[in-house]
């Protein structure tokens, strides 16, 4: 297929863009570089610099088979100080993406959603049906588009399918995560394993979970990648659909500092810090329309290894 990433000089754009490659697949990366990196831009993709509102030149008479739209700001904390950047990027530019889809006839649309739209969940694990009650800007604008992805599928016959993701982590063929803020649990943790930074905070030792600490899902970013593969053949013109993404089982805040510290062989200093506002004590996904829908299945659920392929890029 001919496809069109958007973000794939991004953490996950990348990795997907290079699976796609692999695959088989003519990829072209459209991407400003307000967070992606263009050496991120795998060998072989052609890319484009430019904004998600300037899609339309880039799809116009080229016979593109499919949009996977990856283009998003995504710090919460960013969102609740700046919630004009992010409904102006991720609203108002996924809008102007959607239409030159639809005027270009590209039938096919994978959207980066997240489990950020869910908010504070009252039942885990999360399925796709729970109610939708973001706390903050960054959720209720990736909210904003899943329905107007709907819309679109409904009223002109497109091809979607939006994956929510929980906590992504990993690496994959030299391709990792690399954020000038970076807020990311597993991140940070190796941050202090290398010496800058000094120590890992817990954000609150008082939740309602076995250890006290949070609990959350992680997903290696390789079978992550992989769902948009799988996405792109399940899509059925006129329908959206929604597939979280997560491995089903959570791990606390201190088992991770703890399974880093197995991996890097490095002490990994722990501070106790406050409980942050907004913070769910559990968020772990049910992935079970993901495995019958698209045929997907995590392949990489064991934490020392998502935390391993980090590290081994890290100090490659």
């Amino acid at each position: 297929m001919k496809l069109l990433v958007t973000g794939g000089a991004g953490y996950i754009g990348s990795v997907t863009t290079s699976m796609l490659l692999g695959a088989g697949h003519q990829v072209t990366v459209l991407d400003d570089l307000s967070t992606g990196h263009a050496d991120a831009v795998p060998a072989g993709a052609e890319f484009v610099q430019a904004g998600i509102t300037e899609a339309g030149g880039v799809l116009a008479g080229a016979g593109f088979d499919g949009v996977l739209h990856f283009a998003a700001k995504s710090l919460v904390g960013e969102s609740v100080g700046e919630p004009a950047k992010y409904w102006k990027n991720n609203v108002a530019g996924s809008l102007a993406l959607l239409e030159a889809v639809r005027e270009h006839n590209v039938p096919r649309f994978v959207f980066s959603s997240t489990a950020a739209t869910y908010g504070d969940p009252t039942e885990i694990p999360i399925v796709e049906d729970a109610e939708t009650k973001p706390t903050n800007p960054y959720g209720a604008s990736k909210l904003a588009v899943d329905s107007m992805i709907g819309d679109y599928a409904r009223a002109y016959g497109l091809a979607a399918v939006s994956l929510r993701y929980f906590n992504v982590a990993g690496a994959y063929q030299g391709f990792g995560e690399r954020h000038t803020v970076e807020t990311h649990l597993i991140p940070l943790i190796l941050q202090v394993a290398q010496g800058t930074r000094e120590h890992i905070s817990v954000y609150g030792t008082d939740w309602p979970t076995p250890d006290g600490t949070c609990i959350r899902d992680y997903i290696h970013v390789a079978d992550l990648a992989r769902a948009h593969l799988l996405a792109l053949d399940a899509a059925t013109a006129g329908a959206h659909h929604i597939c979280n993404l997560g491995n089903g089982v959570g791990f606390s805040v201190r088992e991770v500092i703890e399974a880093a510290r197995q991996v890097t062989g490095h002490p990994i200093p722990a501070v106790e810090a406050p409980r942050r506002a907004g913070d769910p004590a559990v968020l772990v996904a049910s992935s079970e329309r993901a495995r019958t829908l698209l045929g997907w299945k995590p392949e990489h659920p064991d934490l020392a290894r998502i935390i391993g392929d980090a590290w081994e890029l890290l100090n490659a």
